[in-house]
């Protein structure tokens, strides 16, 4: 039913905001410090797991213990702000201590949020640095320069790297289509150029965004303006990233073989 996926969403950003208040409430609010992903989802960043372990830091010198469910990190170094009513290690902080602890497709997810909100500058240049020497980070090398804030979404992200691993990257993110007089009619997800110069745009419909009567009608219009320029649309939702589809079908197009 329309609306119901963005209740589902809601409701994943709510628990992963809880794990965070379990563990500040474990440690004290008043002096604990939410660190990793507990910090993103504090900072409203995109793209972690759905479900997320506590973790909290305390303003001390010493090791790693739990208390409860609660993963504990005694706090070294890093910036502490208010965010949501809650104490937080600053977005490249947090960024560091999760990345080296996710998944590449999250990692690159929550990276690419994180840009694109302008929690953290482009070039990563922080994060990299304080993310070096953690346990995890050496596989961080070939991750990096996936990284892109143009991303609209974490399964615009996912789609994305699906394509890469398929050796089909994108020619381009938010690609312009343009009409006969080179005006900008639209923005794709994806763009890929044919070798006969036909632009080829993949569109990741996330269920909630496009689940109302205006953004249906929104994208109609968009849809025809796109096809209208003679470009190919390609259009996936989630479930068609989720089975793999995506690259499997643009390689039809593109007349190139995707890599198993």
């Amino acid at each position: 039913m329309p609306g119901e996926p963005d209740r589902v969403d809601r409701g994943h950003d709510h628990r992963r905001r809880r794990a965070a208040w379990t563990a500040l409430l474990a440690l004290g609010p008043e002096r604990a410090v939410a660190v990793g992903a507990c910090a993103l989802a504090l900072h409203g960043v995109e793209g972690l797991p759905r479900t997320i372990r506590p973790e909290a830091a305390l303003p001390v010198v010493g090791g790693r213990d739990h208390r409860g469910d609660a993963r504990v990190r005694r706090f070294r170094t890093g910036d502490v702000v208010v965010v949501r009513g809650a104490r937080a290690v600053r977005p490249e902080l947090a960024l560091a201590q999760a990345v080296c602890e996710l998944s590449r497709e999250h990692a690159v997810g929550v990276l690419d949020s994180a840009v694109r909100r302008g929690l953290v500058a482009p070039d990563l240049a922080c994060v990299r640095a304080l993310a070096r020497g953690r346990r995890g980070a050496a596989r961080l090398a070939r991750w990096w320069e996936l990284v892109d804030g143009r991303a609209d979404s974490p399964l615009e992200t996912r789609a994305r790297l699906q394509c890469v691993d398929a050796g089909l990257a994108p020619d381009e993110l938010q690609v312009p289509v343009r009409d006969a007089d080179g005006r900008v009619v639209a923005r794709g997800d994806l763009g890929w150029w044919t070798p006969e110069g036909r632009l080829v745009v993949v569109e990741i419909d996330g269920a909630g965004p496009h689940a109302t009567p205006a953004a249906l009608y929104r994208d109609r219009e968009r849809q025809n303006a796109i096809v209208a320029t003679g470009a190919l649309l390609l259009r996936f939702t989630a479930d068609d990233v989720a089975a793999g589809r995506v690259a499997r079908t643009l390689a039809r197009h593109l007349s190139r073989p995707a890599t198993p």
